[in-house]
Order: C-alpha cells, then structure tokens, then sequence
C-alpha cells in the first residue's frame, strides 16, 4: 500500500488549480503591467509547487517496515 502524503486528493487538486492559474497569470500580468506586481503571482505558483512536490515525494517514499 502506498503511504499517504499531507494533502488530501480535493486539496492536491486544488493546488494544481491554484498553481496553474497562478502560472499562467503571471506573463499575462507581465505583459499588461508596467509595474512588477507579476512577480507575487509567480512566487505565489512556486511556492505552491513546492508543496505539490513536497507531498509527492512523502507519498512515494515506502512504509516503514514493522
């Protein structure tokens, strides 16, 4: 049995929405702005991703052995 990682699957979903329309607001505020407020949306979308990875990788590591 795989082990479990600390998101739930709605809010492992939930992340990959938030980490994709941050991504993808991020050149779009780029290209409409002169100011540089693009660059919460990207930290925003990496820090999510980072939390994404983070429970991939607890997921995939073996349960301990008893």
């Amino acid at each position: 049995m795989q082990s479990a990682g600390f998101l739930s699957d709605r809010q492992r979903r939930f992340a990959w929405l938030g980490f994709v329309l941050a991504a993808f607001q991020a050149p779009l505020a780029a290209k409409f702005t002169d100011d540089a407020s693009w660059l919460f949306a990207l930290v925003v979308a990496l820090v999510v991703a980072t939390v994404i990875l983070a429970d991939d990788v607890q997921r995939r590591r073996p349960e301990p052995a008893e």
